[in-house]
């Protein structure tokens, strides 16, 4: 079993930066890909960005991409999601995700991770 804590949510401005940290435990980090979602009051969860095992990968949405970057440290058993130039529609709560399947193709959609954090709450004000 996986357990994944996230962490560095927050309140911040339209065009600030905020980091938020996943750390995961339970397994060899380095078996797991790691993904990102989000999900704002009224949607659904929708996919943010993933990173394969090893980091060498990456997918983004393209409402993100430019301004959000993910990446990983298989040392410390922890993925970063760094975001900047915020905008109000970023506000959602964001989700850390992950699945030991041996592809990264299909890593775009939720039903590919088994192990889900509790997630944390980014409010971006206008």
């Amino acid at each position: 079993q996986v357990q994944l804590v996230e962490s560095g949510g927050g309140l911040v401005q339209a065009g600030d930066s905020l980091r938020v940290s996943c750390v995961a435990s339970g397994r060899t980090f380095s078996s797991l890909t790691m993904g990102w979602f989000r999900q704002a009051p009224g949607k659904e969860r929708e996919f943010v960005t993933a990173i394969s095992r090893s980091g060498a990968n990456t997918y983004y949405a393209d409402s993100v991409k430019g301004r959000f970057t993910i990446s990983r440290d298989n040392a410390k058993s922890a993925v970063y999601l760094q975001m900047n130039s915020l905008k109000p529609e970023d506000t959602a709560v964001y989700y850390c995700a992950a699945h030991s399947r041996s592809y990264f193709t299909n890593s775009r959609s939720p039903i590919s991770y088994d192990y889900w954090g509790q997630g944390t709450q980014v409010t971006v004000s206008s």
